[in-house]
């Protein structure tokens, strides 16, 4: 705590997560823990401090709905952007503009997949009781191409790539905000400046034909302007300064193996109930293929340009642009007609629960008499967050269509 600079309560008579629960009743108010509460800050910290090196010996997790046989690395990485105006955090450090953990996934030819959301909670742990374990995957040759260069490996990808990107998200909207600040600012110590101003010229006229003022002066009057003409001036160089940023080197905090639910059957030993797992899988992939393909009809016909974004695993399936620019994620779920629930992953109801405005399940229903599939989109499908040892839920679909309509 002392390296946090912060100092804390002994003890707190009720804490909650969510605004809304922070009074109940009679009771007393709760604190609100939120991300830049101390509690929290010191909790993270501490967190790190015990278990951080955790991350750098890394973990191996499986991924159920790959048939493949291509593991990939999952990297964590932490890139911090932090404010050139001379500010010093309470711990010394320079003021920090935006600090955000990237993910990205490595396959064997070196190619890399950014990941907006941590991909990891839609995998599984190794289960070492039922399953071969870590020495016995990293042995395989499908991981012959794991070595020592991944890190500065993905280092370099996250300066060319990921750093970038993020430097023009924080910058435009830092800018847009230090833009209504300083017009905030000037509009208001100009007024000032105005009326004192024209306070000093009034009171210089009263001095003038004798009147005196016992509270006030026209040289009072005018050094109050200037004040305030300073003021504005200070003012006015500190957001300038503001708006200087720097990007710092990311930094790779840890990695993990993903293994593909198909090679952990290979290297098992494929039985009969794992062939007809991983031939489910590729049925529900050639399914919602189709599915993704009408959405994509749909969205042209109703002007927008979509991009199918399966592989990239945002936490939807299709990213569909309209002629403003403004884009809307959609998540497609095929099902033949008949069917009762979809299964949703975490990181889908997440991306749900973060973009509620621009976010839509499309449920393709494909019909027995081989007719044109039944598109529906349902707006704000999820209203909570799924348990913390969830990978997925199932939904009931009758349940969602309820709230459905016709795409639009």
């Amino acid at each position: 705590l002392r390296r946090l600079g912060k100092r804390l309560p002994e003890s707190y008579e009720r804490i909650a997560f969510e605004k809304d629960a922070s009074r109940v009743g009679d009771y007393m108010n709760a604190e609100f823990i939120a991300p830049g509460h101390p509690l929290l800050d010191a909790t993270v910290q501490l967190t790190l401090d015990k278990y951080g090196k955790q991350l750098q010996q890394g973990a191996v997790l499986v991924d159920e709905n790959d048939p493949g046989n291509r593991p990939r690395l999952l990297l964590y990485l932490d890139h911090t952007i932090t404010i050139l105006d001379g500010s010093r955090t309470s711990s010394g450090e320079p003021s920090i503009a935006s600090r955000r953990m990237q993910y990205v996934e490595l396959d064997e030819t070196d190619q890399f997949f950014d990941k907006e959301y941590a991909p990891y909670l839609d995998y599984r742990p190794l289960n070492p009781a039922k399953e071969p374990s870590a020495q016995d995957i990293l042995n395989r040759s499908e991981c012959a191409w794991i070595g020592g260069n991944v890190e500065r490996l993905a280092i370099v990808h996250a300066v060319e790539n990921i750093a970038p990107k993020h430097m023009k998200e924080v910058r435009q909207r830092r800018l847009e905000f230090l833009t209504k600040t300083e017009t905030a600012v000037r509009d208001r110590l100009s007024k000032e400046i105005a009326y004192w101003k024209r306070r000093a010229v009034e009171l210089q006229g009263d001095e003038r034909r004798g009147k005196r003022n016992a509270r006030l002066n026209s040289d009072q009057a005018r050094r109050r302007a200037k004040d305030a003409k300073d003021r504005l001036d200070r003012r006015l160089e500190e957001l300038e300064q503001a708006k200087n940023l720097s990007s710092q080197t990311p930094k790779a905090l840890g990695a993990a193996l993903v293994v593909p639910m198909g090679l952990l059957s290979k290297i098992s030993g494929a039985s009969a109930q794992s062939t007809v797992a991983l031939r489910a899988i590729r049925d529900t992939q050639a399914i919602a293929a189709r599915a993704r393909e009408a959405v994509m009809d749909v969205e042209r016909r109703l002007g927008y340009e979509p991009v199918d974004r399966e592989f990239d695993r945002l936490g939807y399936d299709i990213e569909s642009r309209a002629d403003d620019g403004k884009l809307r994620f959609i998540e497609v779920k095929g099902r033949a007609e008949g069917a009762t629930t979809i299964t949703v992953t975490k990181n889908e109801v997440l991306t749900c629960l973060n973009k509620p405005d621009d976010y839509i399940l499309a449920i393709v229903e494909f019909k027995k008499d081989g007719t044109d599939p039944a598109v529906y989109y349902v707006r704000n499908p999820f209203k909570r967050e799924p348990d913390f040892h969830a990978n997925s839920v199932n939904y009931d679909i009758a349940e969602l269509l309820k709230s459905a309509e016709a795409p639009r």
